[in-house]
């Protein structure tokens, strides 16, 4: 049953829950609890603050790759035109998302996607087309696995799946696979391509056999995915979708009456199976939203109701673009979920001259059950993005096994890897240090694919550019809420 705009207000009186719709880029920036606010004892500068959060100041890395806090260290488990897979080609390059999973004998399991949109030659480091894992013979992107041994040397590194395009943010499964979502919409015959992409594969780790005749999963619509999690307890999927012209859109597919996740179950399903579609907020006044970056409070609560897809599969039109105006909520650069704590963590990277109001990032948490997306963690537009310490662009992020979010920043400048606490305080985990620039204008590639290791030790985080997989480690600990 939809929640009713008129049930929403009626919620929201009752519990407090406010909504501002108006507001200026400064506001963004000092909204109480965001993470552009300084924290009481100085905010994001690297030092842990008088109550413990975060682990200190960087440290440049003399290697030039990775500053990290005290104590902290990594490994390089892949690296491009470097190490090889098991064939013997170069690993990819343009690593993006990743998932992990436990592997036999204290190993984990990496799935890895790899950003490389469009033809194989315009990259030196495709992903190899390994016979039987191919979709498109003529796209450069795909997914490799990579098991990682208990010490957190490297063991191997093999194709999952190749012939697809744009990999980017993707998503674990209660199931024990990875979902990969094409961020394309490139049809049969442009951009060199063979066949229609903008789809979601699924990856099984443990099974090389189970990825043989890759089929997309059309039920689950073809547009820019990003992002994909599965809420374990009624089967449905949320997706994010990375467009502008007009701005993306955040979908939900429910499963079709019956059906039963696991292995290899999504593949079976026929392309107009369940129900995709995509959400339309209001706030407590009964107002429509027509863009998530009115929002300008961190704590600003609106309802959800959720809008069919008229066309799921985008013959003729792309699936943002058959809605009208008022009939759905846009929002730009929509791109990293992870679910946990009941619901799905969903990041807007930030809002230009296409969106309602500026800002330099949003993470937001949706409800299931209250039906409710709350605004947890607000970035104001950074005014100097070359300077270290303000943080800008999240992109793919994880829930921490020590509390709060690990983020992964794809903004201008300096790039980080970032902390934020449950009470929306940031602290810095690492500094990329790689520069693929010039010493004269210096360019620094996004950190990708944050996840820890089934035993929560290791954290995984990818350079973006040229292409390297690394194992974080160190005196991890709790952190705590501001008292």
């Amino acid at each position: 049953m939809p929640l009713t705009r008129r049930d929403f207000a009626k919620r929201s009186a009752l519990t407090g829950a406010g909504v501002a719709l108006a507001g200026s880029v400064g506001v963004l920036a000092t909204a109480p609890g965001a993470i552009g606010a300084e924290a009481p004892d100085g905010g994001p500068d690297g030092a842990a603050d008088g109550h413990g959060i975060g682990y200190g100041p960087l440290i440049a890395d003399p290697d030039g790759i990775l500053a990290l806090p005290a104590g902290f260290s990594y490994k390089i488990i892949t690296r491009t035109g470097v190490t090889t897979l098991d064939s013997g080609e170069s690993t990819p390059s343009n690593h993006d998302g990743t998932g992990t999973f436990e592997g036999h004998r204290g190993t984990t399991l990496l799935v890895n996607n790899h950003e490389l949109k469009g033809p194989r030659a315009d990259w030196p480091h495709p992903v190899p087309l390994t016979e039987g894992l191919v979709y498109d013979p003529a796209a450069s992107g795909g997914c490799t696995v990579v098991e990682v041994a208990k010490d957190g040397s490297p063991v191997g590194e093999w194709v999952g799946i190749a012939g697809t395009s744009t990999n980017c943010a993707g998503g674990t499964t209660p199931w024990g696979t990875w979902l990969t979502g094409e961020e394309t919409e490139d049809k049969a015959g442009e951009h060199g391509m063979t066949k229609d992409h903008g789809y979601v594969f699924e990856v099984d780790p443990y099974d090389r056999r189970a990825g043989r005749d890759p089929k997309p999963l059309k039920a689950l619509g073809r547009y820019a995915h990003e992002a994909v999690v599965v809420e374990p307890r009624r089967g449905h999927l949320y997706l994010t979708e990375d467009a502008s012209g007009p701005n993306g859109l955040f979908y939900r597919w429910t499963p079709p009456h019956g059906f039963r996740h696991g292995r290899g179950q999504l593949r079976s399903l026929a392309g107009d199976a369940g129900v995709l579609e995509a959400f339309k907020c209001f706030d407590s006044g009964g107002r429509f939203v027509d863009d998530l970056s009115r929002a300008t409070k961190a704590g600003t609560v609106y309802g959800v109701d959720w809008v069919e897809v008229p066309d799921r599969d985008a013959r003729k039109v792309s699936v943002r673009k058959q809605f009208k105006d008022g009939e759905v909520t846009r929002a730009r650069k929509l791109e990293g979920l992870w679910w946990a704590d009941g619901g799905a963590y969903v990041v807007s990277s930030y809002a230009r001259d296409e969106s309602p109001v500026q800002h330099d990032g949003q993470v937001w948490f949706y409800d299931p059950r209250r039906r409710t997306l709350t605004l947890k963690v607000l970035l104001g537009v950074n005014p100097d993005p070359s300077k270290d310490g303000a943080l800008d662009g999240p992109d793919n992020i994880t829930v921490s096994p020590y509390g709060g979010l690990i983020i992964a920043e794809d903004g201008e400048g300096v790039q980080h890897l970032f902390g934020a606490t449950d009470d929306g305080r940031t602290y810095p985990i690492a500094r990329n240090e790689l520069n693929i620039g010039t010493a004269a204008e210096p360019e620094f590639s996004e950190f990708t694919g944050p996840v820890f290791s089934p035993d929560g030790r290791t954290l995984f985080a990818n350079i973006q550019e040229p292409g390297i997989m690394l194992a974080i480690t160190g005196p991890w600990k709790r952190q705590r809420r501001q008292r």
